[in-house]
């Protein structure tokens, strides 16, 4: 029985949270965060999660933030059956842990500044630009090579590291115009998972009130607003 609360917004690292919750079929209450209001640096709630970011849960008197921690906490709790992780101590979970690592160190912080400086920043940096996009690539890279060889980052089935790294690959291309083409397997990864239902629902929790086309014209629009800053050029 599970007395969770879910404290998030549609964001590559929200949704990891809210596709775990749905995977694993658990009840829960969602708090809309809108981080665009700086809901996430309230006294309130750093009482949550001290370092101010979304996603972060409570379960009962339990707190867990950061979004590898909570999916980990939710395989070790609630995943009773394996259905999307391995158990302690086998290969497979430290296998699965590595992946998490993987995207919370690399593919999660690189495409944060890739995003950043492509669709966010006040000034154009042509370096910004160029060295968190290629890094990005590359990472994509070191999945692409271990999916050619397995379906799955982990093992022999889906887990929470696919969940992990997926939540952020899924974004590439609308944000920051990634062709996943230049990455065959992970792109097959990618529409398989996509086809989930439980990813389905759980990549709109909570909702934003934004479709996807809005989402697509938002970083379009933000895009342009860069490119127009090309006479402030930092190289």
């Amino acid at each position: 029985m599970s007395d969770i609360t879910l404290y998030s917004w549609p964001t590559p690292n929200g949704i990891k949270a809210s596709i775990a919750l749905e995977e694993l079929g658990l009840s829960y209450k969602t708090v809309p965060m809108n981080i665009g209001t700086n809901i996430q640096k309230e006294d309130w709630f750093l009482k949550i999660n001290p370092n101010g970011r979304i996603p972060a849960i409570t379960d009962g008197s339990q707190r867990v933030f950061e979004s590898g921690s909570i999916l980990l906490y939710l395989a070790d709790k609630y995943d009773a059956d394996r259905k999307i992780s391995y158990a302690p101590g086998t290969p497979e979970y430290i296998e699965q842990v590595s992946w998490i690592m993987f995207q919370t160190g690399g593919i999660g912080p690189m495409q944060g500044q890739a995003n950043h400086f492509r669709l966010f920043a006040n000034i154009r940096s042509d370096y910004g630009i160029k060295r968190y996009i290629d890094e990005t690539k590359r990472l994509f890279s070191v999945l692409e090579d271990q999916l050619k060889e397995s379906a799955w980052l982990a093992g022999d089935k889906y887990t929470i590291a696919d969940i992990a790294n997926y939540s952020w690959v899924q974004m590439a291309p609308g944000a920051l115009e990634i062709d996943l083409a230049e990455f065959p397997a992970v792109q097959k990864w990618v529409d398989e998972i996509k086809k989930r239902g439980a990813v389905q629902k759980g990549t709109n929790i909570p909702d934003s009130g934004r479709t996807e086309e809005a989402r697509l014209e938002g970083f379009k629009n933000a895009r342009a607003k860069i490119d127009a800053m090309k006479n402030t050029d930092l190289h």
